[in-house]
């Protein structure tokens, strides 16, 4: 079954609902790469959300965000009242229950199972995959057959329904698809050639999408003393699908 493409188009916000001064935005941590990050700016963008965005360095962790969360991790979502966000789901779920144009959070779609099990064993096998001469334990090909096993159940659903959330996109699909484009690329020579017809398109839909090209604009590294730059790059408009 071929998915309905995730192409979407920029339609201007008829009354933006976040104010514009960049001193009143949230203040977005962010690493462009991180599938993490990348989820929760997915959210942000197609919520109409606008954020003052500060791309960091991994390796080179600011004090700021340090500071913001003792986690250390991407993404971190400041909230002007001095509140923080410091997982992407939550971030996904702040931002949609502000707005929520898409009809992402239907039937609490980001309390998954999906959602668990990406996040859970198939992400634990996907770094042992990605960073392979860190675990020499096993084969790079014996870590990728551990994380098929979750490939092959996405490929068994996405044959029978569009969409791994349900009948149209939504959040469980927003949630996964950094992660599935992280497993595809470790090896793409193998991807081309791996017997996942529907997941495929399922994933070419998605990185061919309006959304996608949206949050990965890159960004200059953000440093202490900068005001950081407004994310999306253009707050007058957000992405329909």
């Amino acid at each position: 079954m071929s998915p309905p493409s995730a192409e979407g188009r920029l339609v201007p916000l008829a009354s933006p609902r976040y104010g514009h001064s960049m001193t009143e935005l949230p203040v977005l941590y962010s690493f462009r790469r991180c599938p993490y990050a990348m989820r929760a700016r997915m959210a942000l963008v197609a919520s109409g959300a606008q954020v003052v965005l500060r791309e960091v360095l991994l390796k080179d962790k600011p004090p700021e965000l340090l500071a913001a969360s003792p986690k250390a991790t991407v993404p971190v979502l400041g909230l002007p009242d001095g509140d923080v966000i410091d997982e992407s789901l939550d971030i996904m779920q702040w931002a949609l229950e502000h707005h929520d144009p898409l009809g992402w959070l239907a039937e609490d779609t980001l309390d998954s199972e999906w959602i668990r099990e990406c996040d859970g064993d198939f992400k634990h096998w996907l770094d042992h995959y990605k960073y392979s001469e860190r675990y020499l334990e096993h084969t790079a090909e014996d870590y990728r057959e551990r994380a098929e096993v979750f490939i092959q159940k996405l490929e068994d659903r996405l044959s029978v329904s569009a969409w791994l959330g349900g009948k149209a996109t939504n959040a469980v699909d927003v949630a996964l698809f950094p992660f599935i484009r992280q497993f595809a690329g470790v090896d793409t020579s193998w991807w081309k050639a791996a017997p996942y017809p529907q997941l495929k398109l399922w994933l070419e839909s998605w990185l061919n999408s309006v959304l996608f090209s949206a949050i990965m604009v890159k960004y200059s590294r953000w440093e202490s003393g900068q005001a950081g730059e407004r994310f999306p790059s253009d707050p007058s408009h957000r992405v329909t699908i």
